[in-house]
């Protein structure tokens, strides 16, 4: 299973920014409201345990099954319980990734979204460890 590395970002910052009412077709354009409906901050929209949440941004593609890309950043929440079919990030033997965690008894494994990775079996004598919970991916185009 080839490794993905995810690397650290800062913790959030408050910034509201514009948030319109009007809805943005993704069939035929509609007229555009101007109406204001108020200010949006993201962090409070995507961040709901602040002190239990970091950021990574994704290197690789075995989470593509799952709608998460090479550069997305994923916001991360501690604070989540890490339960099986959750998206969790790991450090698997000393190595960084994110899965899709399973449990089934005393068995673990973590599981690529992508056919072209191999399951990771957890077994005895191998360290795991798990940071967080994937609450949200973020995607630039």
């Amino acid at each position: 299973m080839p490794a993905e590395a995810l690397t650290l970002s800062a913790a959030p910052t408050h910034l509201p920014l514009p948030l319109y009412s009007a809805r943005i077709s993704a069939g035929f354009p509609s007229p555009a409201d101007d109406d204001l409906e108020g200010t949006l901050d993201l962090n409070e929209h995507l961040v709901q345990h602040p002190a239990a949440t970091f950021f990574v941004r994704v290197q690789g593609e075995s989470m593509i099954g799952a709608g998460i890309h090479h550069g997305d950043l994923l916001v991360v929440d501690r604070a989540l319980e890490a339960t099986s079919g959750a998206i969790v990030v790991v450090v698997v033997n000393g190595e960084l990734t994110v899965k899709r965690l399973r449990i089934a008894g005393e068995r673990v494994w973590l599981l690529a979204e992508n056919p072209d990775y191999l399951p990771l079996v957890i077994r005895e004598g191998m360290e795991l460890f798990i940071w967080g919970v994937v609450a949200h991916a973020v995607r630039s185009f």
